[in-house]
């Protein structure tokens, strides 16, 4: 049986290419930031920043989104990355649910308080140009991620993609508001927040297509049969 065994590992790894240990999920994220980071400056400079947004840092609220933004799309990334090395804490997962929170309340407060005033559905309009324009933004960030992913062991390969697809649609996000104009709550809620978790929801139902971990799996169970 020991023979049997040793022979096993072996015909496994004869055919198996020279792999080097990831870094650790922090890192990979890190990476990932600093190449997603100059192309969403560049898309925002080309679409030119808002003429207001010397005086929308100074706005607490717009501060709190944003950051807010920033913190789930970094949040997500971490726990991308965590979801494809077997044995890391699961719990990680649950990682951008806390900026996620902050994010969904502050845009919450501003609807309430404009309903409150009576001019919560006053300015309400038609703003499909966030859904391109998220999608643009969040392009690069997107394929970095799944190329990223792929590298690793998408056991869970519509959560991976899912969480991948938030972080990149978070930081398209986060571009977005630098150069649209549209502040209204109820506005950011519908087409800016409620477009990153459409794009979320269709990463995470094309996961099997983008993190397909299925050959891996066929060509190892195949050579168990052979024994």
């Amino acid at each position: 049986m020991a023979m049997d065994t040793d022979r096993l590992i072996a015909s496994l790894t004869e055919d198996a290419d020279p792999v080097q240990r990831l870094p650790s999920p922090w890192v990979r994220t890190a990476l990932w930031f600093a190449m997603a980071v100059p192309y969403v400056a560049v898309i925002v400079m080309m679409m030119v920043p808002r003429d207001d947004l010397a005086v929308k840092f100074t706005d607490f609220r717009y501060l709190v989104e944003q950051i807010a933004a920033l913190c789930t799309a970094i949040g997500a990334a971490v726990a991308a990355f965590q979801s494809i090395v077997p044995g890391y804490d699961r719990r990680f997962l649950l990682l951008p649910l806390v900026p996620l929170s902050v994010w969904l309340a502050s845009v919450g407060e501003g609807c309430v308080e404009a309903w409150l005033r009576g001019g919560a559905f006053q300015d309400f309009t038609s703003d499909f140009l966030c859904i391109p324009a998220i999608a643009l933004v969040g392009t690069l960030p997107a394929v970095a991620m799944a190329l990223m992913l792929r590298k690793g062991a998408p056991l869970w390969p519509h959560a991976s993609a899912a969480l991948g697809g938030l972080a990149a649609a978070g930081l398209g996000n986060f571009g977005l508001r630098l150069f649209h104009g549209q502040d209204a709550s109820l506005m950011v809620l519908v087409w800016q927040v409620g477009t990153v978790f459409m794009l979320t929801v269709l990463c995470g139902w094309a996961g099997r297509l983008l993190l397909d971990w299925r050959p891996v799996v066929a060509r190892v169970r195949r050579k168990l049969a052979a024994h």
